[in-house]
């Protein structure tokens, strides 16, 4: 490897790709090693622990995730990846077209919701996009996603103690974990998690999650 070889490898985005479909990660690299050196495929899983432990371990610059894979439902651990490496980028690569993954998917942190079915242009788009911190949205999706904006609770509702058990549920903590954090009972988050909900009108913890990120709890 020559000097502008090695340059060039070492100011590419790195890339985790996470897709239970060989066909499909076969493709995807392909369409990265062309990219002209722009991204490096670092890892591939066929499933979300695998996902999970790519991520602590390598810190890719962008993690491009199905929404179907093997060990759990993919987007429900958006809140555990981002807690391992904050400032991870994610793009979901999907066959769903389906209003509400997408939601979720852009309101636990992803910064691309992309059909299989796009241009490789397109594809390519979403990816510059999530790596400089823009949002990309298959444009079918777009429109029907700005028509439904949710509107959300003033967070001047919670108390400080809320406040602090919502920006560590949002980071991807457990209610043990928070319990010992704050050195109260698990019980006692529990409580407090379940009094933020209804104040929130919230009911899951990636709904949760969704909410610091919009309102700015969380970075």
């Amino acid at each position: 490897m020559d000097v502008s070889e090695k340059s060039l490898e070492l100011t590419a985005f790195t890339v985790v790709i996470a897709d239970d479909h060989d066909v499909v990660r076969d493709g995807v690299r392909t369409l990265l090693e062309r990219s002209g050196g722009e991204f490096r495929v670092v890892a591939e899983a066929a499933d979300v622990p695998a996902t999970l432990e790519h991520v602590r371990q390598l810190h890719p610059d962008l993690l491009i995730l199905d929404v179907s894979m093997p060990g759990g439902p993919s987007l429900s651990s958006l809140p555990y990846i981002f807690a391992s490496h904050p400032d991870l980028k994610v793009v979901v690569l999907t066959m769903h077209e389906d209003p509400g993954y997408a939601r979720q998917a852009l309101a636990a942190g992803a910064h691309g919701y992309v059909l299989k079915e796009a241009e490789p242009a397109d594809l390519m788009q979403a990816f510059r996009s999530a790596v400089t911190g823009a949002k990309y949205v298959h444009p079918r999706l777009g429109a029907v996603l700005a028509q439904d904006a949710p509107d959300d609770v003033d967070p001047s509702v919670l108390n400080e103690r809320e406040l602090e058990v919502v920006r560590l549920v949002a980071r991807g903590h457990t209610n043990a974990q928070i319990a010992e954090m704050l050195h109260v009972p698990e019980r006692g988050v529990k409580v407090t998690r379940d009094r933020v909900g209804d104040k929130l009108g919230v009911a899951s913890r990636t709904e949760l999650t969704a909410y610091a990120r919009r309102v700015s709890l969380i970075d």
